[in-house]
């Protein structure tokens, strides 16, 4: 357990650098079609968006800022391709999450994943 911890602090630690997370690209993703996929499979069901003005849920977290976040689900580290596996399957990652399944092809993840990385703390 003890190793994990470390890993994941030297995960952490390399997707910051002086404090500030790293920039995030998604080859081929873009931020607009993950918009247009966030609202339509509902993701403002139980997390309020930027934007978005209904439905603002409050089951998940606030997606605000999330870019600026250096993990996902206080686990995991922040990066694209685990962000994009995540919001596909979060269960595959996290089996306790209360984040389901979500309907989305690999590739539509991968737009969600990039309109996330466009959410920054005002």
């Amino acid at each position: 357990m003890k190793r994990i911890g470390i890993a994941m602090m030297g995960l952490i630690l390399c997707a910051c650098e002086g404090g500030k997370v790293q920039p995030r690209a998604l080859s081929g993703a873009d931020a607009g079609l993950g918009r247009n996929i966030t609202e339509r499979v509902g993701c403002g069901a139980c997390h309020q968006i930027p934007g978005v003005t209904w439905p603002q849920g409050k089951v998940g977290p606030s997606l605000e800022g999330f870019a600026d976040r250096a993990l996902i689900a206080g686990r995991f580290p922040n990066q694209p391709e685990t962000l994009a596996r995540f919001v596909r399957d979060a269960p595959s990652l996290s089996p306790e999450t209360g984040m389901p399944p979500m309907p989305l092809t690999e590739e539509e993840a991968r737009h969600v994943a990039a309109y996330l990385y466009t959410l920054h703390a005002r």
